[in-house]
């Protein structure tokens, strides 16, 4: 019963940037838990995410998709595309980020907007579309936050606002939809290796001092993600609302 639990056969989730990284990663655990996948795109065609769940016998639908230029109204109409060419979505992983380096004094205005337009505006479009969708079946809406939810970091000023909004945002809306049988919950990286994270991995001292720093002695891997993402996707976690579940390898507890 309890492993049943765990189960997503039969479900649709949506993963937004599930061509690489952390996203691709989450993808793939859902798939193999028995969901099928859409996944917005852009810049990559995700083709090896694409092969991983075509060989778990799961449908897979890539969405070209440039959240830089997302509406409430082109919100909506992915959702309803998505019911057309798989079924109702079912589960949200609001994934997609991106990431602008350089001192709070010299930040250029079009990085911050660009930073909260995909990391906070669309997570919010998305989420309140979903829950639009989900308002009579149920459903899971999981936002990717990180442990700059908690931090300030240094030179990532737009990135840390637009994370610690998000933990927020998890909060507010999981308060108004967890009696509609909507579960919002977060989950916050630590650091993991990912094209976000490259600068750090590079730099042979900030990579060492983080190391230092991190309990478990290594930098996360994005596959880390993926039995927190199926956890908080699954009816095992029917009773979990507004939380942020962090998978640091101990960081925020140092």
């Amino acid at each position: 019963m309890t492993l049943a639990a765990f189960s997503l056969e039969g479900k649709t989730a949506l993963v937004t940037g599930g061509a690489t990284g952390i996203g691709a990663a989450v993808a793939i655990a859902l798939a193999e838990a028995g969901a099928n996948i859409a996944m917005t795109v852009h810049n990559r065609p995700g083709d090896e995410v694409i092969h991983a769940i075509d060989e778990l016998n799961r449908h897979c639908l890539p969405l070209a998709y440039d959240l830089l230029e997302l509406t409430p109204e082109r919100a909506k109409t992915l959702f309803d595309e998505i019911e057309q060419e798989l079924a109702p979505v079912d589960i949200l992983v609001n994934n997609a980020g991106i990431i602008r380096r350089a001192p709070a004094a010299d930040f250029a205005y079009k990085d911050w907007q660009a930073v909260m337009q995909v990391n906070l505006e669309a997570v919010w479009l998305l989420s309140q579309a979903a829950g639009n969708h989900m308002q009579t079946r149920g459903g899971k809406i999981i936002t990717i936050a990180s442990v700059l939810s908690f931090q300030g970091g240094m030179f990532v000023p737009a990135y840390t606002a637009a994370k610690h909004a998000i933990t927020g945002l998890t909060k507010a809306l999981a308060n108004e939809w967890a009696s509609k049988n909507i579960n919002v919950n977060a989950i916050a990286p630590g650091y993991i290796r990912t094209a976000n994270t490259r600068a750090l991995q590079d730099d042979p001292e900030r990579n060492q001092a983080l190391l230092a720093r991190i309990p478990a002695g290594r930098w996360g891997e994005t596959s880390d993600l993926g039995g927190a993402a199926v956890f908080l996707a699954s009816d095992a976690a029917s009773y979990v609302h507004g939380t942020t579940l962090v998978v640091d390898g101990g960081w925020l507890a140092r």
